[in-house]
């Protein structure tokens, strides 16, 4: 095959694997760009080598010192920032503004974390609280602290962040002291990979700090051992496997996940038609469909209005998804991309089909003919917008989650019933609330937080500098409860208590004081 081959970076080298491996396609004109495979690869001395030499080379080193090593990942990223446009519009079929939002997205949180690990100092393990005296007298104390895992870091990430995925993870990872293991999702592992090999071929890292495996996940978890940690983005199937891994019930590696989530807009009773919180809504819904087609995990599944409202923000939301150019991404005009492959296409209209059940078809754009592509070739779906005035008896609605540019708009009576029909969604990780009335917006905020990662409240007094719905923000938390995984990532530094143990010192105070912390 002239197809070139991807190598793997393992065991501090880097590794062609022995098999045919899987073509990674352009999702709009269907050619064939790269290969990856693992086929062959000695993953358990690889990542043997990631512990005896990447996590004892990071754990040499302070925090401060290892932030220093983030900023320049960072500056070695940016100087390459074009080719990763490139390749994302090969590989993923995004608008630039899109490839930004993963491309940018990464660089900027790698940054931050280079800016908190610095202010961390010359330390090589955390103070957790205060010290407290076990007893009446101060002579013996318990001193709680966190020290970097000696394992490693295994990242198993999805396909629509390739960028973004790497380095929400690694950033904290490394900061921590744990050398990184990425495997990425085959579809679009060509930017990991690139990534991985500019800050290789730049030598910042320690040997066996940094590595990718591309394209089989077989052996992966074989290779564990207790004291690493696994985290995982993808569908709650494939987490379910993973939870049930030996790796994880005997040998209690800790695990992350993010799976699937069905995250919610609500606008608020006092939102009505022609107020600016109303506007807002419309415009925040139609931009987390068509950003990267719908494909993100935050984006807005489920839109819940009053009643009354319905069929004004049928309308509103219709009318601005009718103004969405749909294609080639190649072409200016063009405002949204594809799917990453013609196999996620095929997804996304059977979650149409299942969901057709249980609402109406709003808007679903087949009015506007793809721009400069073939419909038989392009792996492009136009944004659809069902419906129901019935959310009490449309189950679908809060079980089916469609990876792509689809949403649902669902009335509800009260604020009560609406509060009710969110937490149906069984935990996600985000729900926006729009509304001008701070009362009854914080209500909803704290009514709502327990079956939540992120709660993100727009009023018109922030139109111009909130953040956005789906957009994950390495200042606030993200993952949430139930269906969406349990798991936690970023959050400031709280994203380093995942890659640390927390222990309990109980000792005297001069001992407590020799630990410098």
């Amino acid at each position: 095959m002239n197809i070139p081959l991807l190598s793997n970076y393992a065991g501090g080298r880097w590794q062609a694997g022995s098999g045919a491996g899987a073509v990674l396609r352009d999702p709009v004109l269907g050619t064939e760009l790269v290969r990856v495979d693992a086929t062959g690869l000695d993953l358990p001395s690889a990542f043997q080598f990631a512990r005896q030499q990447g996590s004892a080379a990071l754990q040499a080193l302070t925090y401060a010192e290892r932030a220093a090593l983030l900023a320049q990942c960072q500056k070695v990223l940016q100087a390459h920032r074009d080719a990763y446009y490139d390749i994302a519009l090969a590989n993923s079929g995004t608008v630039k503004n899109d490839s930004a939002v993963d491309i940018d997205g990464a660089i900027f949180t790698l940054g931050q974390y280079a800016r908190w690990g610095e202010a961390l100092g010359g330390a090589r393990a955390l103070r957790d609280g205060d010290s407290v005296k076990l007893g009446k007298e101060p002579v013996f104390q318990s001193q709680h602290l966190r020290t970097p895992r000696p394992g490693l870091a295994l990242f198993i990430n999805a396909f629509n962040f390739p960028a973004w995925g790497l380095w929400e993870k690694a950033a904290p990872a490394l900061l921590s002291g744990m050398a990184v293991v990425v495997k990425p999702a085959t579809a679009t592992a060509w930017l990991t990979q690139r990534m991985v090999q500019d800050v290789v071929e730049a030598g910042i890292l320690p040997p066996g700090a940094l590595s990718v495996i591309c394209g089989s996940s077989a052996g992966l978890l074989d290779a564990l051992e207790p004291f690493d940690v696994l985290s995982f983005t993808g569908s709650a199937e494939t987490a379910a496997v993973i939870r049930s891994h030996p790796a994880v019930t005997r040998h209690a590696v800790r695990t992350n996940i993010e799976a699937d989530s069905l995250n919610s807009a609500v606008l608020l009773p006092d939102a009505a038609p022609g107020t600016p919180a109303f506007d807002l809504l419309v415009r925040e819904v139609v931009r987390e469909m068509t950003v990267k087609s719908g494909q993100k995990c935050t984006a807005i599944r489920r839109i819940f209005v009053p009643e009354p409202v319905f069929g004004a923000a049928a309308e509103a939301i219709s009318a601005k998804l009718a103004q969405v150019s749909v294609g080639n991404p190649r072409n200016e005009g063009v405002r949204m991309g594809s799917l990453v492959s013609r196999e996620q296409l095929d997804n996304v209209q059977q979650g149409l089909r299942q969901l057709a059940g249980a609402a109406a078809v709003l808007y679903d754009g087949r009015g506007g003919p793809l721009v400069d592509a073939d419909p038989a070739i392009a792996a492009c779906q136009q944004p659809v917008l069902l419906g129901t005035l019935n959310a009490d008896t449309a189950q679908t609605v809060h079980d089916v989650e469609v990876f792509g540019p689809v949403a649902t708009l669902v009335a509800y009576r009260d604020m009560a019933h609406a509060h009710q029909l969110v937490q149906r969604g069984m935990g996600s990780l985000a729900v926006s609330l729009y509304g001008d009335d701070a009362a009854a917006l914080a209500r909803s905020a704290l009514a709502l937080a327990p079956f939540h990662g992120r709660i993100h409240v727009v009023t018109p007094d922030v139109a111009q500098v909130h953040t956005g719905h789906g957009n994950v923000m390495p200042m606030s938390l993200h993952g949430g409860p139930g269906r969406a995984g349990g798991g936690e990532e970023l959050g400031g530094l709280r994203a380093l208590d995942f890659y640390h143990q927390r222990s309990a010192v109980q000792a005297s105070p001069q001992v407590l004081e020799a630990l410098g912390l």
